[in-house]
């Protein structure tokens, strides 16, 4: 199954102040987490980020904050997104094609992930924009994540799928911005 960019959110779940230098190669996955969400402005779709117990987490990092209104900001306390409900009335929220980018992949990615799932949603984890504080966590959580149905895929894949064709003023757009 294909991700169109008119039925798809990007949700960037917790890449927060106080977690984010503890994230095993942090600084990557916050630079696929800026770049996917420049993509996704580039060919309209809706950008989503949560934040996980902000006063004790610290906001969102300013580099995802400064490319969203506070809106698309859901907080939240369970370590799933769903699981409070607001995730569905933020504005995107209702689409169905979920690409999930994050931290932590074992813990908030997952079980949001796997809540998206259950809630008859198409979920695509972008492997190079989530991360955990351990590498193989990570990795475990990718696999059980692919067990339940989630598809795992790459930054390019994502673009690619969501701009379907060559020969545009966006595929010219985001190729000389994204793609080197």
């Amino acid at each position: 199954m294909r991700i169109h960019a008119k039925q798809s959110v990007l949700l960037v779940v917790d890449v927060q102040a106080r977690l984010l230098p503890a994230i095993h190669q942090g600084q990557a996955v916050l630079d696929n987490v800026c770049w996917l969400m420049g993509v996704a402005r580039a060919v309209g779709v809706p950008v989503l980020a949560t934040e996980q117990y902000p006063r004790g987490l610290g906001g969102t990092v300013p580099a995802v904050r400064a490319q969203l209104d506070a809106d698309r900001i859901v907080e939240k306390e369970h370590f799933s997104a769903v699981s409070e409900g607001r995730l569905w009335q933020a504005p995107g929220g209702d689409r169905h094609r979920w690409v999930v980018t994050g931290t932590e992949s074992h813990v908030c990615v997952q079980q949001t992930v796997l809540d998206l799932l259950a809630a008859g949603r198409r979920v695509f984890v972008v492997e190079e924009a989530v991360g955990s504080r351990r590498e193989r966590d990570k990795q475990l959580a990718l696999e059980r994540m692919r067990q339940h149905g989630a598809d795992i895929v790459s930054r390019e894949m994502v673009a690619f799928e969501w701009l379907e064709k060559a020969n545009t003023a966006t595929f010219r757009a985001v190729l000389k911005e994204f793609i080197r």
